[in-house]
């Protein structure tokens, strides 16, 4: 069983940075690939990033390509997501997600192949 709890959340203007992080209650958090998604309102739940139990490899979204970087501490149990210049269209409950899937030398991006989510933390950017 794998608990995840984001944190980091908030309002900030566009243009303006955050970090969000998800603490994971688990034995061996290196078993598990990490990523984030955002659903923002009337939205359907989209990909944002990912990254594998080793931190070999990442993978990002077209939308957040060089504004957003995932990264993680296995000692720390913790997944981070810096955001820079960011936009009202990134706008969203951001939610992170821990899986054993991987797809080749890269990890998931679906959804669907993802075990156990965190409660999500609001992230809201204003023009």
């Amino acid at each position: 069983q794998v608990q995840l709890v984001e944190s980091g959340g908030g309002l900030v203007q566009a243009g303006g940075s955050l970090r969000l992080s998800c603490a994971a209650s688990v034995r061996t958090f290196s078993n598990y690939g990490m990523g984030w998604f955002r659903r923002a309102p009337g939205k359907k739940r989209d990909f944002v990033a990912a990254i594998t139990w080793s931190s070999s490899s990442t993978i990002y979204a077209d939308s957040v390509k060089g504004r957003f970087t995932i990264s993680r501490d296995n000692v720390a149990n913790t997944v981070y997501l810096q955001m820079n210049s960011l936009e009202p269209e990134d706008t969203a409950v951001y939610y992170c997600a821990a899986t054993t899937i991987t797809r080749g030398e890269l990890p998931t991006t679906r959804g669907g192949e993802y075990d156990y989510w965190g409660q999500g933390t609001q992230v809201t950017v204003s023009s």
